[in-house]
């Protein structure tokens, strides 16, 4: 009899000292084929994740390819809980991981990055982090921290002073557990050393993303020390910065099957698809690595293209989410598929969220627009429903609202956006259509859910606009008669129709 028993493929671990038998073992593996010894790390990054492994250090280690920009490597630094973990990955595999980008007929490509040589988790050490920070060999200090990592209120647009980590930098002779007190006084031993400020870059999801963190750093060193505060505004460069790729959070399945297909045992391997796009503000106060030899567009205007990735791409996810979720879809491509929720966001980057955007340069919008349904689309991102729908209370004032508000002031459509609200709000409640738990991920998560599912009304009388009454979110919103005639009636329906139902009933008029 013959066994028919496959032999388990035997499994390469990452590091430094195994690259050249994964080499051997893995020749369909693209690895760093550049020496890492003699690296310098010129670029510190906090939050390092999946976001930053399939973009920035990408770009970085496409330069050290090419034989170029070797004093610009990446110290990657954590400061929440969370960033446990990606300290132990890292460090465990020498700061290598592995990308694989997932095309839509089931391909993968995989590549080890190399360009992340060191990680340093702020807890165990922040004297370190400060003094790496303070060292003439850094120049930028780069940032994925997420939307609400700015501490910048959603309304007002004003640092926050008095939340708790940020008051507890505040207070005299503290140790800094924040990245703003960390990084204020990094350049406050840079100024007293007479060295030359880093950039500060960040790549976060936000409209004029470096000028809200200037807002953030001023505000916090003006807070600490006027004079220091004055300096780093006078001094600092604050480049805005677009960065577009859809990157899922990496699950077990994907550790799997990158064993199974490439032979690897990679702790945190990061998973996205081919599309990839940043345009970076070419603004720097001590010098860049060479990104134009990359994929990087040097841009002196950030904002048109930052405009049509918030409004289109991420508001249309948003747009997505909600419905998917109450109709039952937990993968993002298969609500994608579903002709009617296709239809319903290509409405919204129509009619709403195409005439809020500035001309950009380069750029073929209708074509943009009808690619970011195929990538939506594309079954081998397998990202999920639950990602997009989290933290949604940074995500709608930020992505979906300057629409409304823009909209409304030029007395245009707002209807579709009103829709997308209301789903919020109708998933916001915590039960779906079958009356199964929905797991609501938020950082104000008790707020928002108590004034969702009515008991915000309840304890102050019948108050059906109770979600939309939290000015920190909204602002005057609810003064606009227009678009909360357009929420009630979308709500109205996802209550008593249900999902599937109200997006028919919303598309009618349109078609």
């Amino acid at each position: 009899m013959t066994d028919t028993t496959a032999t388990p493929r035997t499994l390469s671990t990452l590091g430094n000292e195994t690259l050249a038998a994964l080499a051997a073992a893995s020749p369909e593996v693209a690895l760093p084929d550049y020496d890492r010894l003699g690296l310098s790390a010129g670029i510190v990054h906090f939050g390092v994740g999946g976001f930053h492994r399939a973009h920035q250090a990408l770009m970085i280690d496409d330069l050290l390819g090419q034989g170029l920009a070797r004093d610009w490597a990446i110290c990657g630094v954590g400061v929440m809980p969370s960033d446990v973990r990606m300290r132990d990955a890292l460090l465990d595999q020498d700061g290598l991981y592995t990308l694989v980008v997932k095309h839509p007929d089931g391909r993968l490509e995989a590549r080890v990055i190399g360009s992340i040589i060191d990680y340093m988790y702020a807890p165990d050490d922040v004297e370190a982090v400060i003094e790496r920070l303070a060292s003439r060999e850094v120049k930028i200090v780069s940032l994925t921290v997420t939307e609400g990592g700015y501490n910048i209120h959603p309304v007002s647009g004003e640092f926050v002073l008095d939340s708790p980590p940020v008051a507890a930098d505040l207070a005299t002779d503290a140790v800094p557990i924040t990245v703003f007190g960390i990084v204020v006084e990094a350049l406050r031993r840079r100024r007293a050393r007479g060295l030359v400020p880093f950039t500060i870059m960040s790549c976060d999801n936000l409209q004029d993303n470096g000028g809200v963190a200037r807002r953030a750093f001023v505000a916090f060193a003006s807070a600490k020390d006027a004079d220091l505060g004055a300096w780093i505004a006078a001094s600092v460069a604050f480049p805005s910065s677009m960065v577009d790729r859809i990157t899922p959070v990496t699950t077990d399945d994907d550790r799997a099957q990158i064993a199974e297909t490439f032979g690897l045992s990679d702790r945190w391997p990061v998973v996205c698809e081919p599309f990839l796009q940043w345009v970076l503000e070419n603004h720097f106060t001590a010098g860049r690595p060479p990104y134009e030899s990359t994929a990087v567009q040097l841009v002196t205007d950030v904002e048109p293209y930052e405009l049509m990735k918030l409004r289109l791409l991420n508001a249309s996810h948003q747009g997505l989410c909600y419905f998917a979720h109450l109709m039952g879809y937990r993968l993002v491509h298969d609500a994608a598929a579903d002709p009617l929720i296709a239809t319903f966001l290509r409405a919204y980057m129509d009619r709403e969220g195409t005439p809020t955007l500035k001309p950009v340069p380069g750029i073929d919008v209708e074509d943009y627009k009808t690619q970011l349904i195929e990538r939506f689309s594309n079954p081998g991102v397998r990202d999920t429903v639950a990602r997009l729908c989290a933290e949604s209370s940074d995500r709608i004032p930020k992505w979906l609202l300057p629409v409304v508000r823009e909209q409304s002031a030029r007395g245009g459509d707002v209807g579709l956006s009103a829709a997308i609200v209301a789903s919020w709000a109708r998933y916001a409640e915590g039960t779906d259509e079958q009356g199964h738990p929905i797991e609501v991920v938020d950082r104000i998560r008790d707020r928002v859910m108590a004034s969702a599912d009515g008991q915000i009304a309840r304890e102050h009388g019948s108050d059906p606009h109770a979600f939309l009454r939290d000015r920190d979110l909204f602002g005057d919103l609810l003064d606009d008669a227009v678009f909360v005639a357009a929420y009630d009636r979308a709500l109205g329906l996802l209550h008593t129709v249900g999902a599937k139902a109200t997006l028919e009933e919303l598309l009618k008029p349109l078609n």
